[in-house]
């Protein structure tokens, strides 16, 4: 793996997701799949008080009880109608590990979505 943490992986050619569904459910998602990773800035409303879920139809996001200390989330288009919002330990080693693989990852440096 090129980038991993206790929720997310970045290999050669897939994108791993833990505590997608439910925690303890996994989501891989083909780097070839994925048109963009728009990494964004959390809020109080805006990410960082939801560890699991959404509130918003268009974005999920995978279990992560630290998410409340963290502060950069990355939004994954991959063509589908929900997006992943994933944050992982590391936002520079997962970008790095992305666009190395040819990913395309924007840093915005805006808050993300309402969650």
């Amino acid at each position: 793996m090129a980038y991993q943490d206790r929720s997310i992986g970045v290999g050669d050619d897939t994108l791993t997701i833990r505590g997608y569904y439910f925690p303890g459910t996994t989501k891989r998602v083909s780097l070839r799949a994925i048109r963009s990773v728009r990494r964004v800035r959390m809020s109080a409303l805006r990410g960082r008080g939801r560890i699991w879920g959404t509130a918003n139809p268009g974005y999920w996001a995978n279990f992560d009880a630290r998410r409340p200390g963290k502060t950069t989330a990355f939004l994954v288009d991959a063509g589908k109608a929900v997006k992943p919002f994933v944050t992982p330990d590391d936002p520079d080693a997962f970008a790095a590990a992305l666009r190395e693989r040819g990913v395309t990852v924007t840093d915005e440096g805006t808050t993300g979505p309402r969650l």
